[in-house]
């Protein structure tokens, strides 16, 4: 970069001697350089004299490699950082334990905390402030995140000009409020006033490389070390989260186990509209282990008819040696879309980065801004092949097509059973998903390959995904209450598979829906058993189908409205796992009436004490 005469305090003999002397400096002779001017000026600009006298020293200083921002007064800065987590799955909160760890080796005092386990009320105490927050259904924060994002923006949060801070969100760009949770965050704390250490960093599903970017830059601004220093520390950082999600085993999120397949049953009686699928894997040699409340993440493949479809669709060739990744790892084509590649869903990042290859006026004028509903209107629903077929022809090479796709992310799905009822297995329950959408039909990518695909003696490949924020009381005493329609049910068999191991002497009860008991009580024979053998204490059962008024778990929940209450006076933890958009917020509600009928309390005091049950982890969600 050339100085430039008229945009600097230079005239233009001074700046021809400085645009010959700084592309020739090293890096060393350039941070002696920013010493000795730094000093010059806190000496005096009385000319030659202040000049003359700090020359030697600086270098002397610079020589001994001991020039240091201590030989320079700075402005004090606070070496005191909290790091807060707001995070459904367990993946912030893994991130930002790391972070810390990597911080506290720096010298710095690092305090972590979930966003709901901290007042509020400290943060004009705080001078260094990161957090770490995904976003959740359709741009919500995560559970543990509510209670901070809402009283950030009340009246009663408090200016911060003295903070210093740092947004990381995770997201998924195939949702239309991507990252929003972290957008709210750092927009807010902007207006209150607060300063931003580092820009925030949004993150997709494939975060690895975006993560170790921004702790790059928060270590570098926290500490003021080299590049070279922060992108070290930032590394060990990302990959000391990827040994805590790997639970002590070799493998993990990017490097996977290949499972092989015990047994896939279909749990749905004959003449069901429905089929779910109960999978066992073995886990024999890969040392992995997991807990009650764990997701297992499942690497699925795209159908091939629909990889033949999109190759021939472009007219390229099957078997043309392409990149897997950003690794310089290669592979055919076919492979490439098959196993590597995301090609059923649609966002508006791809769209963007497709109209660079394709000039089509059709898919240019969609991306203008004054067209954003029918931008989202037409993702919903469709694939890559649409994309090709809507906007042909695309005179585009297979290698730089591949490029513009994003990594076919895992599936995670709640584990169905108990490790230690079930050494070396693990066991998951998918439901297939089947629709009809623009004319053709669609099906979801991992539970279609697992239904129709995958059969005993083939392998998956998996790991497992800690989820800190659903898990059993540590007391097995402790009175359990679950509630899980549907596939949601799959993690409550794991519980009471656990807490028959330990010969737990807490009660448990479980509520239960599906549409048809005839066809869809999924697992009905292990709940008969739990039951008869008292390992199970209570179940309610409601199947939407066999009545002329449709009942729900909720509705049940209503009608046991006493009795549940005193199992919650009692201590009782209670969990939800199944559907977000509907089931969730209706579970929450009846819950809030419950509590409010029963208690004698207001609406606003049900709702403190369901809050206040969140804080203390008695209660927890998995919804999705």
């Amino acid at each position: 970069m050339q100085l430039q005469v008229t945009n600097s305090p230079f005239n233009e003999s001074q700046a021809g001697l400085l645009n010959q002397l700084l592309p020739t400096l090293t890096h060393s002779q350039q941070v002696w350089l920013s010493g000795y001017l730094s000093a010059l000026s806190l000496l005096g600009d009385n000319g030659q004299a202040a000049g003359t006298a700090v020359l030697p020293l600086a270098a002397e200083a610079a020589a001994a490699g001991t020039l240091s921002t201590a030989a320079v007064p700075q402005p004090a800065v606070s070496r005191e950082v909290t790091v807060l987590f707001g995070s459904q799955t367990g993946n912030c909160q893994r991130l930002a334990a790391s972070l810390a760890r990597k911080l506290e080796e720096q010298g710095f005092k690092v305090t972590v905390a979930a966003m709901n386990s901290f007042k509020p009320n400290g943060l004009k105490k705080i001078e260094n402030l990161l957090l770490l927050v995904s976003t959740h259904g359709e741009g919500e924060p995560p559970d543990n995140a509510r209670a901070f994002h809402e009283f950030l923006y009340s009246k009663r949060a408090p200016q911060l000009p003295q903070l210093r801070f740092s947004v990381l969100a995770l997201g998924d760009t195939s949702y239309e409020f991507f990252c929003q949770t972290g957008k709210d965050f750092d927009q807010k704390l902007e207006e209150l006033g607060a300063q931003r250490l580092t820009p925030r960093v949004d993150c997709d599903l494939d975060y690895d490389e975006p993560v170790a970017e921004w702790f790059e830059h928060v270590i570098r601004s926290l500490s003021g070390s080299g590049s070279q220093q922060a992108a070290g520390m930032a590394d060990e950082a990302v990959l000391a989260a990827e040994r805590a999600e790997s639970l002590e085993s070799a493998y993990s999120r990017n490097h996977p186990f290949h499972a092989e397949v015990l047994e896939n049953l279909n749990l749905n009686g004959r003449g069901s509209d429905r089929e779910t699928r109960h999978l066992e894997l073995s886990l024999a040699g890969s040392n992995i282990t997991f807990e009650p409340g764990d997701s297992l993440g499942v690497y699925p493949e795209n159908h091939p008819q629909l990889v033949e479809d999109i190759i021939a669709a472009m007219g390229w060739n099957a078997d043309e040696s392409v990149p897997f990744n950003k690794k310089g790892e290669e592979g055919t084509l076919r492979e490439a879309l098959l196993r590597h590649y995301e090609i059923t869903v649609l966002t508006k990042p791809l769209l963007e980065q497709a109209a660079r290859l394709n000039s089509a006026p059709a898919l240019q004028e969609l991306l203008s801004p004054d067209r954003q509903q029918e931008l989202k209107n037409y993702i919903h629903g469709r694939d890559l092949l649409d994309l090709i077929r809507d906007f042909a022809p695309w005179e585009v090479p297979a290698r730089s097509f591949v490029t513009i796709l994003r990594k076919l992310p895992a599936r995670l799905y709640s584990i169905a059973s108990s490790y230690n009822a079930n050494p070396d297995e693990v066991h998951f329950t998918v439901r297939a998903v089947r629709y009809e959408s623009h004319g053709r039909e669609r099906y979801g990518v991992c539970s279609v390959h697992c239904a129709e695909r995958v059969q005993p003696g083939a392998t998956l490949p998996v790991y497992i995904q800690s989820n800190p924020n659903f898990k059993l009381p540590a007391n097995s005493d402790t009175p359990v209450i679950m509630i899980g329609p549907g596939t949601g049910v799959a993690p409550f068999r794991s519980f009471l598979e656990e807490r028959e191991e330990q010969g737990a002497q807490g009660k448990s009860w479980l509520f239960y829906g599906d549409r048809h008991f005839v066809t869809d009580f999924l697992y009905q024979t292990d709940w008969q058993r739990m039951l008869k053998d008292g390992v199970l204490s209570k179940l309610d059962v409601a199947f939407s189908r066999d009545t002329d008024e449709k009942v729900y778990v909720q509705h049940r929940i209503l009608e046991k409205s006493r009795e549940l209450y005193t199992w919650l006076q009692e201590g009782a933890h209670v969990y939800v796992c199944g559907d977000e958009k509907h089931m969730a917020h209706d579970v929450h509600s009846a819950l809030i009436t419950v509590i409010q009928q029963e208690g004698g309390l207001s609406p606003e005091g049900a709702a403190a004490y369901l809050e206040t049950l969140q804080q203390e982890q008695r209660y927890q969600r998995d919804v999705y």
